[in-house]
């Protein structure tokens, strides 16, 4: 009885390897920071420019560089929000989810200016306008600057964060956008070709709208608490079996908290004579060394006990 009444205290309790703190984000806030400010001062010049000339392309790639704008404020607010509140017993997690929210209105945002971009694009072929040639490349240019800087500074956080992710593919496009509005506006003064111009808001359109499909998927399996792409919860499930001393490994879930923070929790029903405090130890071992999970509940319980689990209808 003296192993069991010590599962009263570690089973019921949990096993991990750290409390989450700064999430992926928030790493990179300063990064961040610095894009916004330039994305800000470059929003504006294509705004003034494209609407002077006319050009959809130039106001198609301004379009995006605004949703650059909300959702790299949407990622700062989230974080300082994540980071500024804290835990307490209404929201034992935080608010790290709100950085997942913010890369799902980012790609909101995106849908929608590239749907936009497509069916204004589609209306233009019937009598498209004539683009000055020469401001369109100048300002294409200069947003090209600005977009390179802000690729560079967003890069490694796309690798980790998903929120950041969000604001480096709309640079990415906008980067690529940039190279097809010179590429539009070089057309216009060598051939004069008004076709150019809607062509390219077309391809900036359609190259867009997948990626931002992958990106909404993304942040709709974390926010559903669907289990992470990199974690093979068939292996963590084997692995917790494969422990000596466990009968049965059971009511295991692994989700994601926001990126860089996996979570989950198991239950072990261990023989008779195996030692609670052994099992639990090599089972934090397994699941932080082996599969990247080091904040993970493991519930070590005594034979008999998993129909108890069962009778849970959810």
């Amino acid at each position: 009885m003296r192993n069991f009444a010590y599962i009263a205290l570690v089973g019921a309790g949990h096993g991990h390897g750290h409390t989450p703190g700064t999430s992926a984000s928030g790493r990179h806030v300063g990064r961040l920071r610095i894009s916004l400010a330039v994305l800000i001062a470059f929003l504006g010049l294509e705004v003034v420019v494209g609407l002077w000339t006319s050009s959809l392309a130039l106001l198609s790639d301004a379009g995006h560089m605004f949703t650059d704008v909300l959702g790299v404020g949407m990622a700062l607010a989230a974080i300082a929000a994540a980071q500024a509140t804290g835990t307490n017993d209404q929201r034992t997690f935080g608010l790290y989810r709100a950085e997942v929210l913010a890369a799902l209105a980012n790609a909101v945002l995106l849908f929608g200016v590239a749907a936009w971009v497509l069916v204004e694009a589609g209306s233009r072929f019937a009598d498209p306008p004539a683009v000055p040639g020469l401001p369109l490349m100048l300002t294409a240019a200069a947003g090209l600057a600005a977009n390179l800087v802000v690729f560079a500074l967003l890069r490694q956080g796309a690798k980790e964060s998903l929120n950041v992710r969000g604001a480096y593919l709309e640079v990415l496009a906008d980067t690529l956008g940039s190279v097809g509005v010179l590429l539009a506006g070089a057309a216009t003064i060598a051939f004069g070709w008004r076709y150019a111009d809607p062509l390219v808001a077309i391809a900036i359109g359609l190259w867009v709208l997948p990626r931002t499909w992958s990106l909404a998927r993304q942040a709709v399996r974390i926010l559903v608490q669907a289990a992470p792409d990199h974690v093979d919860v068939t292996a963590v499930r084997a692995g917790l079996a494969s422990l000596r001393g466990v009968l049965d490994v059971h009511d295991v879930h692994v989700w994601t908290l926001t990126s860089g923070m996996e979570v989950g929790s198991a239950h072990l029903t261990i023989d008779a004579d195996g030692d609670p405090a052994v099992v639990l130890s090599a089972a934090r071992e397994l699941l932080a060394e082996g599969h990247g999970l080091p904040h993970f509940t493991v519930q070590v319980e005594p034979p008999g006990t998993h129909p108890r689990c069962a009778e849970l209808s959810w």
